[in-house]
């Protein structure tokens, strides 16, 4: 690997707005505090207050009483309010980007990556809400007779708790749609990255977003984050899939629902007609992207064994070119892990893997040298299934390639986990990775990209099968989800029952002629 951390490391981070943003938290007078810390460096960060179960109440009460005023206000009125973030977030994105890099310890290339999908959340909910929450004309029960209408009413509060890998497109990106639907939102972001989340309400409250629609608490998740779910009206939750179920559970006992983003062991295809510069260069991106602790990160590979060679060589000159780095310019390839759970697990499964046999292509050592939870971008083969990272989700900078003859076994390989969030397919024929992409169990299949096309594709929806998930986010349903269906349906002239004097046997009868007759019309 190239590092340029000798030249590079920040001496401190940048000076934050930290007083001002934590006056948005609700916490009371005296909160017990915990201190973060910079990813980069180790150096302190902040002092966050923590809320308690007490705090998490009044910020629900807040919540509900601005949430009534706002659901009064015209779509398109609430949908401005993001218009204006959207212009505001690019103009003053140098402020988040410090933030993002300071809490996470990405690059700011991936901590972009954020402020780009936030932007066009912004603008596909301001510019397309008023059509997905119109109401809508249905078939009504007898033609002509019948006119009925779909309604779609606010949730209410909802309770969001965001995870600390995409602490802007994770918080605010699945708020904005809540907001517009004319919701109120309660969140608890992750402690170690609530400075983010904490700057987003400061800078929507300057676009206009009442005061207290959107609350946010911080605390340990076991602690605070079931009191957040136990009073949402309905719950977004993304982190992981133990954590997840739970969630679900307790929205199920009080039937509320809830949208979940979980975990993945997302897989890429590489065919042999592959455009092999282009495939190896996606792969760094669909790999190693804020050191791999991405949702939708590519951790399995399958090569055709007939380009494996030639695909490996451009791939891990790639890899190996990688700049690593600590600085808060755009000059370093991939930063560090968040934390030392994240170094910890990243080791194990290297470890692991490489005492079983596995052999380790490039990388697999971490970088205590360039910071505290550095690790190089690895590349492992002879992955076997009793290797913990076979299976199990790394979330960090390490991904196994597999080779194959036959793209059905290929399919079925990939298929073959309990996840299923994002693949991706590389070809040049389109039509036929189209085609394979339909058979991949996931959510979102890339064809000739790693993850960006469909994440970055606003107007689809976006989320997991199986243990990755439920529910969507983007496009219509990722605003639809936020809100209730009511159908209003009026009768005119005569009621739907026996009319005129007719007995209940001559009423069936005319209902079962035109039931026949409107199917021959093909009326629906």
């Amino acid at each position: 690997m190239t590092d340029t951390a000798r030249d590079a490391i920040p001496a401190a981070h940048p000076r934050l707005p930290v007083d001002r943003l934590l006056r948005r938290v609700v916490a009371g007078p005296v909160p017990t505090r915990v201190t973060t810390r910079a990813p980069f460096t180790g150096a302190a960060v902040a002092e966050l207050p923590e809320s308690t179960d007490e705090d998490v109440a009044l910020a629900y009460t807040r919540a509900r009483s601005a949430q009534e005023r706002w659901a009064e206000r015209p779509v398109a009125e609430r949908a401005a309010v993001f218009l204006r973030f959207h212009d505001r977030l690019l103009e003053r994105q140098d402020e988040i980007l410090d933030i993002i890099q300071t809490e996470t310890g990405k690059v700011r290339k991936h901590a972009f990556e954020e402020v780009l999908e936030v932007a066009l959340c912004c603008r596909h909910y301001g510019r397309r809400a008023r059509g997905y929450l119109r109401s809508r004309r249905r078939a009504g029960a007898l033609p002509v007779l019948t006119k009925a209408v779909e309604v779609r009413h606010p949730k209410g509060v909802v309770g969001l708790v965001s995870p600390w890998n995409y602490p802007l497109a994770l918080s605010i990106g699945d708020a904005i749609p809540a907001m517009v639907a004319g919701n109120a939102v309660v969140m608890k972001p992750d402690t170690q990255t609530a400075l983010t989340a904490l700057w987003a309400l400061d800078v929507l409250t300057e676009c206009g977003l009442p005061e207290d629609l959107w609350q946010i608490v911080i605390g340990d998740g076991p602690v605070i984050g079931p009191a957040v779910v136990d009073r949402a009206d309905y719950v977004c939750f993304t982190g992981s899939t133990r954590t997840g179920r739970e969630v679900a559970q307790r929205a199920a006992a009080r039937l509320v629902g809830a949208s979940l983003e979980l975990g993945g062991k997302n897989a890429m295809i590489v065919l042999p007609d592959a455009d092999l510069e282009r495939a190896a260069e996606g792969a760094v991106r669909a790999c190693f992207s804020s050191a791999g602790q991405l949702c939708v990160s590519i951790e399995r590979m399958y090569v055709h064994a007939d380009i494996q060679d030639q695909f490996l060589e451009r791939f891990l000159a790639r890899v190996e070119a990688m700049r690593l780095a600590p600085g808060y310019g755009w000059d370093a390839d991939m930063g560090s892990l968040v934390s030392r759970r994240q170094l910890d697990n990243v080791t194990r499964h290297v470890e692991d893997a490489r005492e079983h046999g596995a052999k380790v292509l490039t990388g697999g050592r971490p970088r205590p040298d360039i910071g505290p939870l550095f690790y190089e971008p690895t590349v492992l083969q002879d992955v076997t299934p009793g290797m913990a990272v076979c299976a199990e989700e790394t979330f960090g900078p390490v991904v196994a390639v597999y080779p194959f003859t036959d793209v059905d076994d290929a399919v079925a390989r990939a298929n073959a986990t309990a996840y299923g969030l994002n693949a991706s397919v590389w070809t040049r024929d389109t039509r036929r990775g189209a085609r394979i992409a339909q058979r991949l169990r996931a959510g979102s299949v890339n064809v000739n990209e790693g993850y960006a096309a469909s994440y970055g594709s606003a107007g689809a929806p976006m989320g997991g099968m199986g243990d990755s998930g439920l529910g969507r986010r983007h496009g219509i349903e990722g605003i639809t989800k936020f809100t209730e269906a009511q159908t209003v349906a009026t009768q005119r002239v005569i009621p739907i029952a026996a009319p005129f004097g007719m007995t209940d046997e001559q009423w069936a009868r005319s209902l079962t002629l035109s039931l026949r007759i409107m199917k021959s019309f093909g009326v629906r």
